[in-house]
C-alpha cells in the first residue's frame, strides 16, 4: 500500500502517556495538534526531555499514540496494522539523533542497507548511495568502514541514509548537532533544498545555526510541558 504523502501530515489530539511501576502514567506529550503540509519546512524546538523525539518516532511510524491519531493525506496511518504501516514508513526517511550505524559494514553498505527490501538491483542501489553521499560531500569517505569516521562524519552518512530513498516525509532529530559550521550550512542547504512541493520536512533542533542559515523554517513549534504550540 503506497500512500500518496502529497497533501498533509496530521497530528490530532495526540497523547502518549509512559507507564509506571504500579500501574500510573506520565504524560510524555499531551493533546498536541498539527498540521504539516507539502512543501513545507517545520522546526520544532523545546527542552531536553520535552518529548521532541518521541513526537518525531510517532510521526515517523515507529510508535503508536496512546490517545489521538496521525493523519496522513487523510488516512489514519497511526491506526494501521503492522503490514499496513511497514509499507507506509517507506515514504519515511528519519535521521536519528544517535546514527545507528552497523560498525562492520562500509559507509557505502550503511547507505544501501534500508533500500535492500525494496528490489532493485545492487547496482542500481550503489549508484543511489553514491549519490546521496555526494550531495552531501562524503563521497570519498565510501568504502571507509564507519567505525573510523568522526561523530560529525558519521552523522552525515546517517543523513545520507535517510535520504537514499528520496522520501516523501524527511525527519530529523538534531541532524547539525555534531557538523562544525561549514558542515552545518552544507547539511540544512540540503534539508533546505528537500522542501518541495510533494514533500514535508520537519526537523527537530536546539542548533540556532537552523534560523541564521536561509529559510528552512516555515512552521516553528515550542514543545514544552508535553504541549506543542507554534510560534509565529
Amino acid at each position: 500500500m503506497k500512500v500518496d504523502m502529497s497533501l498533509s501530515l496530521v497530528c490530532q489530539n495526540v497523547s502518549l502517556y509512559r507507564r509506571r511501576a504500579g500501574g500510573s502514567g506520565r504524560a510524555i506529550l499531551k493533546h498536541v495538534d498539527a498540521t504539516l503540509n507539502a512543501g513545507e519546512g517545520a522546526m520544532i524546538t523545546g527542552k531536553t526531555g520535552a518529548g521532541k523525539s518521541t513526537l518525531l518516532h510517532l510521526l515517523a511510524g515507529l510508535r503508536r499514540p496512546s490517545q489521538g491519531q496521525i493523519i496522513a493525506n487523510g488516512q489514519p496511518v497511526s491506526r494501521w496494522n503492522t503490514v499496513h504501516r511497514d509499507l507506509w514508513r517507506r515514504q519515511v526517511g528519519i535521521v536519528f539523533q544517535h546514527p545507528h550505524l552497523i560498525d562492520e559494514f562500509s559507509v557505502l553498505e550503511n547507505v544501501i542497507l534500508p533500500m535492500i527490501p525494496r528490489g532493485a538491483s545492487i547496482a542500481q542501489l550503489r549508484n543511489l548511495a553514491r549519490e546521496s553521499l555526494e550531495s552531501l560531500g562524503i563521497s570519498h569517505l565510501a568504502k571507509q568502514m564507519v567505525s573510523s569516521l568522526s561523530g560529525g562524519e558519521q552523522q552525515r552518512v546517517s543523513i545520507a541514509r535517510a535520504m537514499v530513498s528520496r522520501p516523501d516525509i524527511l525527519i530529523a532529530d538534531e541532524p547539525t548537532a555534531h557538523q562544525d559550521d561549514e558542515g552545518a550550512a552544507l547539511v540544512i542547504e540540503k534539508f533546505s533544498g528537500w522542501k518541495l512541493p510533494h514533500t514535508i520536512v520537519i526537523v527537530a533542533a536546539h542548533d540556532q545555526r537552523w534560523f541564521q542559515h536561509g529559510n528552512f523554517a516555515d512552521k516553528h513549534f515550542l514543545l514544552e510541558d508535553g504541549r506543542l504550540k507554534e510560534l509565529q
